[in-house]
């Protein structure tokens, strides 16, 4: 999980290769090429009128929380075990799509989160194999690289 949120630390430090696909008024998406795996890396930046601790309690990975609610890319979110208060092992669903013409997903994660001195949220979180969360039927089994979200406190 420390590892995860370090990675995802450099990713916002590294502003070099990021090229934008897409943006709308209050979302902007850029990507640039892994050099963990074959693929590209993605993110996405927003600023909402909303607090720092309102956004947070939208975002952030507990089991119950928010984001079950508006996300429609996570059906359901459980804690499989809690480490330490910040520490958890967390398996996420997904509905299948396109017409169910693509499964299910489910991914097991070690799952991190940590506040800043500058007020900055961060929920960050990596693939772990966990003996209490085997493969369940009906469900593709996903991988997750270090990924998560940042919540920033921008001035005003």
């Amino acid at each position: 999980a420390e590892e995860a949120a370090e990675q995802l630390r450099l990713y916002r430090r590294d502003p070099d290769g990021w090229r934008g696909c897409r943006s709308t008024g209050e979302v902007a998406v850029s990507w640039r090429p892994s050099a963990e795996f074959a693929g590209n890396l993605y993110k996405g930046e927003g600023v909402l009128p909303a607090s720092p601790q309102n956004v947070w309690e939208c975002i952030k990975p507990v089991a119950g929380g928010l984001r079950t609610k508006w996300d429609q890319n996570v059906k359901d979110f459980e804690v499989i075990e809690a480490i330490s208060d910040t520490v958890s092992i967390c398996r996420t669903t997904t509905p299948s799509a396109c017409m169910r013409i693509i499964s299910p997903r489910e991914f097991v994660d070690v799952v991190v989160m940590k506040q800043y001195e500058d007020g900055t949220m961060l929920s960050a979180a990596t693939n772990v194999e966990h003996p209490l969360c085997p493969p369940q039927p009906n469900f593709v089994r996903g991988f997750n690289y270090p990924c998560g979200c940042f919540c920033i406190p921008v001035p005003g």
